[in-house]
């Protein structure tokens, strides 16, 4: 190979260095244009007029950088034209220097625009994905953070850095004192995941995402969590499953470390649950968000011993719902003669942990209004399904499991589910009636006011959007429909987003259940604390005490003036952990719709007929 050729693949590769390379390359090219001049005018001129050749070189150097000075230069022809020459070169390499810098600058901009940067952070919470689950969760973490003297919440996500710092401003203008850094990178790959420092995080969130294969994303992500090296410590790490039948994969694909839940399970109890007592999903978001009370495992020496029945009434303002033995089992609303170990911890709920301290003085207990235990008659019961998604048949499942025998489930929907109907239940008789749900005529068909429960489902076969908007007319109707008849049945009803509840308010529907949101508050409460998953799962499972709403008269009688600490009372004598109340007369005012949660136990109220109180019981 000539050596022509040699030193043009070594000058391109020094080029191919960046920007670094290019102001070198000018600056050797300024430092031997300055040295041949000099050399020249000290051979060819009477360089000691202008310095020797120390000030010659001085003057080329200013000449180059800046042409006007030679403005003022006196000598021989030779020199003149010698400084000329100095002024013209360096106006072409100061000129290229200039682009270079402009050059290289921008792409550094654009890189730190992308969002390509490695973070150096400790301590801080990863959110992988970035879906509408990213604004509950961001929001929520900024709650959860506001007692810290400094937090960071870390979002990488396969979307634009800019787009998604603008989206998160105009959803969460109020921060704090939490800092929130977006980077751009693929979850799934492995070098996009070292950006955000997974090894000094906190806790890592994986979101899932709208579409088909969000559940394959989720899993890919857990098993290149379970599989990397960590150094020093791996963080917890939190996800969710939108089907039920990926969970068994998800949680091996996590590892056993990993917390992952089943998201499409939680929003099938959630509407069973709330379409027999409406409020529910008030409730939950209560407990589940960090806006009001939230749930605390307290170690409390001065209960060992003592039963569970009689910690109820321990603290000035909190409850206990349950306890967490020393081998880490959680019970909700225990036996109330289950004693108190000195090693277990009390699963209190308060507003603030700070708050949590045992009363001075216990409230009186209004004996004559504590009702005793009575049995009621249970009905069967006839409801109405009024749209169709894939939850539906899952919904109808649980629902025969829950029921009194000889119920009824009506689905009103444009096409018939067989796999709904088809199969022999023990409690529930299916059936379809056909019906286009935004259509009035159609709804009044049905024969409305033969029903005691209303559930409408937000159809998956549309946007999610879209499928709020259908949802909000097919309300309208029913609501008109429902004061025509006199009030006889309840309305509970899905939504895909939060803030078209804020629009369905007009409806006056019972309850609203945005499963999404819930699930997003849900891991936000399991990234801060991992313990309280034990917790929430007995919440959840219906084989062990769940929330009920209950009628305030099975507890204390309607109009009569009493405090909390009475309807606590009544409720233990039950078998039952009280938790709150909830007001029907203000079940459509906003954010709290009644419900009250861990109320002060020596505030006098009066319920009425009614009215609820809120309960942990097993049936």
């Amino acid at each position: 190979m000539k050596l022509r050729d040699r030193l043009r693949y070594w000058f391109d590769r020094t080029m191919d260095r960046g920007t670094p390379a290019l102001i070198g390359w000018l600056g050797l090219c300024s430092a031997l244009m300055i040295a041949v001049v000099t050399l020249l005018v000290v051979l060819l001129t009477n360089a000691e007029e202008n310095g020797g050749w120390a000030g010659v070189a001085w003057m080329g150097l200013l000449r180059t950088l800046d042409p006007g000075t030679m403005g003022g230069d006196k000598g021989s022809a030779l020199f003149l034209g010698l400084m000329l020459i100095v002024t013209i070169g360096g106006i072409f390499i100061v000129s290229a220097l200039i682009g270079v810098l402009t050059t290289g600058l921008e792409k550094q901009i654009d890189k730190l625009r992308k969002g390509r940067s490695r973070l150096i952070e400790r301590g801080h919470t990863i959110v992988l994905g970035w879906s509408d689950h990213a604004f509950t969760v961001i929001s929520e973490l900024v709650k959860a953070n506001q007692s810290e003297r400094r937090s960071c919440v870390v979002v990488l996500a396969d979307q634009d850095k800019v787009d998604m710092e603008e989206q998160i401003r105009a959803r969460i203008p109020e921060t704090g004192k939490t800092r929130i850094i977006c980077r751009s990178g693929n979850p799934l790959n492995r070098a996009d995941l070292e950006l955000v420092s997974p090894d000094t995080a906190k806790s890592i969130i994986v979101l899932p995402r709208a579409g088909a294969d969000a559940d394959i994303d989720v899993m890919k992500t857990l098993l290149l969590l379970n599989n990397r090296a960590w150094r020093p410590r791996r963080p917890h790490v939190v996800a969710a499953v939108q089907d039920s039948e990926n969970l068994a994969a998800a949680k091996l694909a996590g590892g056993a470390s990993a917390l992952v839940i089943d998201a499409d399970d939680i929003a099938v109890r959630l509407v069973v649950q709330s379409h027999r007592q409406s409020g529910l999903s008030t409730v939950c978001t209560d407990l589940l968000d960090f806006a009001g009370n939230e749930l605390y495992l307290r170690t409390e020496p001065s209960l060992s011993g003592a039963t569970f029945g009689e910690a109820l009434h321990t603290y000035e303002l909190g409850v206990p719902i349950g306890l967490r033995t020393s081998d880490g089992h959680s019970l909700v609303n225990p036996d109330m003669r289950t004693p108190i170990g000195q090693d277990d911890q009390v699963i209190v709920l308060a507003e603030d942990d700070l708050l949590i301290r045992p009363t001075a003085k216990r409230p009186p207990i209004l004996e004559e209004a504590v009702v005793a235990a009575c049995d009621r008659t249970a009905e069967p019961d006839r409801t109405l399904l009024i749209g169709w998604n894939a939850r539906g048949s899952k919904i109808i499942d649980l629902l025969d499991r829950l029921v009194e025998p000889g119920s009824v489930v009506d689905i009103a929907a444009p096409q018939r589910p067989d796999e709904a109907i088809k199969p022999k239940r023990v409690n529930l008789s299916v059936h379809h009636k056909t019906c286009q749900p935004t259509s009035r005529p159609s709804l009044e068909q049905l024969d409305l006011g033969g029903y005691q429960h209303i559930v409408v489902l937000a159809g998956d076969d549309v946007e999610p959007g879209h499928a709020d908007d259908r949802t909000l007319v097919t309300l309208l109707h029913l609501r008109d429909i429902e004061e025509r008849l006199g009030d006889p049945f309840s309305i509970v009803t899905e939504m895909n987003d939060d803030q078209n509840r804020e629009v369905a308010q007009v409806t006056k529907a019972d309850d609203f259940i945005v499963s999404s949101r819930l699930i997003s508050l849900l891991l936000t409460q399991l990234s801060e604390n991992r313990h309280l998953h034990g917790v929430f799962a007995a919440l959840f499972d219906p084989s062990g005490s769940e929330i009920y709403l209950k009628p305030a008269p099975s507890y204390v009688p309607a109009g009569t003036l009493v405090n909390f600490a009475t309807v606590l009372e009544s409720a233990r004598r039950r078998g039952e952990t009280a938790i709150g109340y909830r007001l029907r007369d203000h079940s459509q005012e906003a954010p709290t719709y009644g419900v009250r949660l861990n109320p002060p136990k020596d505030t006098d109220l009066v319920l009425a007929d009614h009215d609820s109180v809120i309960v942990l019981a097993e049936s």
